[in-house]
């Protein structure tokens, strides 16, 4: 996933931010990189991360399935950061238990206002299950829209070297919803998708299908046909966070070994449930 557009720093945040390796960190020493701020990369998808109830488990389960590397965050030390090659991919946040969360992957959106963001959602029928609440780096709140998926924005600093996070695309999101053009509609009003602002997102149809792309690449789809009262919460309306990886069958595998689940699987693509019963799909980089 690559969102949003080519992004500048603010000239009151200029200054340089020290890479933290924290605990469990692979590092090399401190490195400096440029602030983004969500104010540059207003609209798109800036991040992932995932709710759980035991950090050093949900660490061990994604090390072995994904092979990725930690280090410590800003938010505190319930918190996470996924490294892949020594890129940032994801985020960990042990909090499930504490404000008493579902454990699950969740897609974060950026916004350069987090309160005027969540007056738009409750004013469509969405609703605000948290927050929004400050940290050190920004403020956050997760939402759901009106059929009930739950989504995250940001306003503030992005992860440590997001620009890489960014040219790297190692995720990508899908909302698998009711009616995909009316969840469109929704999210836009939002999130100013195709609002003709400088540097926004656009939106375009495909077949069924709705294409948000952030400076020509497509950073997320949504498609119809999930059911709000499915007892199946594979079918209900979500956010699915896909992640590209070299081996699926391997990952699959290594899933499965370390206490979770496949739930559907094919030589390019693999659903998968981690041990605490989050759900995440695994992609082959060939496909998008």
């Amino acid at each position: 996933m690559t969102p949003g557009p080519e992004s500048r720093t603010l000239p009151n945040m200029n200054r340089q931010d020290p890479v933290s390796d924290g605990a469990n960190g692979t590092g090399h020493g401190p490195r400096t990189r440029a602030v983004v701020s969500t104010h540059s990369v207003f609209g798109a998808p800036c991040w992932v991360s995932l709710t759980s109830r035991d950090l050093q488990a949900t660490m061990d389960f994604y090390t072995a399935v994904l092979g990725w590397r930690w280090r410590g965050a800003k938010l505190g030390e319930h918190f996470r950061v996924a490294l892949a090659d020594g890129v940032p991919v994801a985020g960990i946040a042990a909090v499930a238990t504490m404000w008493q969360m579902a454990v699950a992957w969740t897609p974060y959106f950026a916004v350069p206002d987090a309160d005027v963001a969540v007056a738009r959602a409750r004013e469509r029928g969405g609703t605000a299950a948290v927050g929004p609440l400050s940290f050190s780096p920004g403020r956050a709140a997760l939402l759901a829209d009106r059929d009930g998926a739950t989504f995250g924005i940001w306003q503030g600093e992005l992860v440590s070297n997001w620009e890489a996070w960014r040219r790297a695309a190692p995720t990508f999101i899908r909302l698998h919803t009711r009616n995909a053009f009316d969840s469109a509609m929704f999210y836009g009003e939002i999130l100013d998708w195709a609002s003709g602002k400088p540097g926004c997102c656009e939106v375009e149809y495909d077949g069924d299908e709705v294409v948000l792309r952030s400076q020509g690449d497509a950073v997320a789809r949504i498609d119809s046909g999930a059911v709000e009262a499915a007892p199946d919460p594979s079918v209900r309306p979500h956010w699915q966070v896909h992640f590209a990886v070299a081996d699926v069958p391997g990952c699959a595998r290594a899933a499965e070994k370390h206490g979770g689940s496949v739930l559907k699987e094919d030589d390019t693509e693999a659903i998968l449930r981690d041990a605490d019963g989050a759900q995440f799909t695994v992609m082959s980089r060939r496909v998008r």
